[in-house]
């Protein structure tokens, strides 16, 4: 069984931080790119974060650059969204994606809502 479940969401007032994990089964995870997207609603869903299978190269969206952190650890099969100095506009339900060549997992999404 192919999966990705998320977990670690929740609410958070701005300037807090919230640490996303996302642990894979049924797959090779080292093989794939791991990366976290997000989806507000009525809005396009948005790359926010991607790290490399060896977990040495990451790519981040501008609007995140500086706040969020993305990890892997590969022998627990776990991918990490470290988000600090949240935003209400960081508000979001946030997926985590595996994706190796034309190969695409999706988690099924874990709210982020950040609100005072």
């Amino acid at each position: 069984q192919v999966q990705l479940v998320e977990s670690g969401g929740g609410l958070v007032q701005p300037g807090g931080s919230l640490r996303l994990s996302c642990a894979a089964s049924g797959f090779t995870f080292s093989n794939y790119a791991m990366s976290w997207y997000r989806q507000a609603p009525g809005k396009e869903r948005e790359l926010v974060a991607v790290i490399r299978g060896a977990g040495g190269n990451t790519n981040y969206a501008d609007s995140v650059k500086g706040r969020f952190t993305i990890s892997r650890d590969n022998a627990k099969n776990t991918v990490y969204l470290q988000m600090n100095s949240l935003k209400p506009e960081d508000t979001a339900v946030y997926y985590c994606n595996a994706q190796r060549f034309i190969a695409t997992v999706w988690g099924q999404g874990t709210q982020v809502t950040v609100s005072s």
